[in-house]
């Protein structure tokens, strides 16, 4: 999956043919697919804690 989401972040024409499901993952499942399109989301914000 790595190489997947290394691949995109040097195409990312191809993310938003992914976002328009005008291409899509081959071997990839649905849920997997979105989990990938989801980390190019810029709305998607991570907060960072502390864990004890």
């Amino acid at each position: 999956m790595m190489n997947t989401i290394q691949y995109l972040e040097q195409n990312p024409a191809l993310v938003t043919l992914l976002k328009e499901k005008k291409a899509s993952l081959i071997g990839m499942t649905e849920l997997e697919q979105r989990a990938i399109l989801d980390s190019f989301d810029e709305e998607v914000k991570l907060e960072f804690g502390v864990w004890y």
